[in-house]
């Protein structure tokens, strides 16, 4: 492990946060969490950054918390698992377009993490395990919010009460990852999805993110009409929409 327990690179428009404890398989420590914290939000601080990418380094994405914190809460101390909610949460509340870079496996808050981004890429490497039913421990962190959220409610069933344990390949069938990937192109791809935000304006992303997830969260077409229709009426103002259409008519103009 590097001196801080996550690392954070800028390409572009696109910020790579690497969990950097492979010894430890990357797990929420309070280390963990708080470095989580402060490199999210230095990644929200730059200018120009619309994407954030969250990827494990070793063999793991995270395994989750910690044995020992699990252990305390059986003696009534359980602040210790609230502050590995804030690992996954952090990133749950970033105003970035966020992916999970799936290297390897994400047990029990790791897949809160990986289920906390936006867009989900694995590597063939990568695993899949609630892991909550085999501790005979009742999930945490609003595991079963995100995780119907991402595969429906029977496949979320299977998981989180039957234990079902998916490799890269049946996640990607049930919709929990959108694209598997060779493990030596998993960053590269990440970081061209990414890619296809540069240059756009951030307070745009942000706005797009806001709806998406607003979207997928109230099942009221009125309300989201009205949230759209807010969101559309202000982009018709930015200068880049103007340019953008100014730049069209004159290429349709020259055909």
């Amino acid at each position: 492990m590097t001196s801080r327990p996550t690392t954070l690179t800028i390409q572009g428009a696109t910020a790579l946060l690497t969990l950097d404890d492979p010894d430890r398989r990357n797990i929420l420590t309070s280390a963990m969490v708080r470095s989580i914290d402060e490199d999210v939000t230095r990644a929200e601080s730059v200018p120009g950054v619309n994407t954030l990418v969250v990827t494990g380094r070793g063999k793991a994405f995270c395994a989750g918390a910690e044995l020992s914190t699990l252990e305390q809460s059986a003696a009534g101390d359980f602040d210790d698992v609230r502050e590995v909610y804030e690992g996954f949460l952090r990133v749950l509340r970033s105003p970035l377009a966020t992916i999970a870079a799936v290297n390897g496996p994400a047990v029990g808050a790791g897949l809160n993490l990986a289920l906390a981004c936006d867009v989900r890429l694995a590597s063939t490497a990568a695993r899949f395990d609630t892991r909550f039913a085999q501790l005979r421990l009742h999930p945490g962190g609003g595991h079963t919010w995100l995780m119907e959220r991402a595969v429906g409610h029977q496949q979320a069933t299977l998981a989180v009460l039957f234990g079902e344990r998916w490799d890269a390949q049946r996640a990607h069938e049930v919709g929990l990852v959108a694209k598997v990937t060779a493990p030596e192109k998993l960053i590269d791809e990440a970081l061209a999805l990414g890619a296809r935000l540069d240059g756009i304006e951030g307070a745009l992303v942000r706005r797009y993110v806001s709806t998406l997830r607003q979207a997928q969260q109230t099942p009221d077409h009125e309300a989201i009409f009205a949230a759209e229709t807010r969101a559309q009426a202000w982009s018709t103002t930015r200068p880049a929409f103007v340019e953008h259409v100014r730049a069209l008519r004159e290429s349709i103009s020259r055909r």
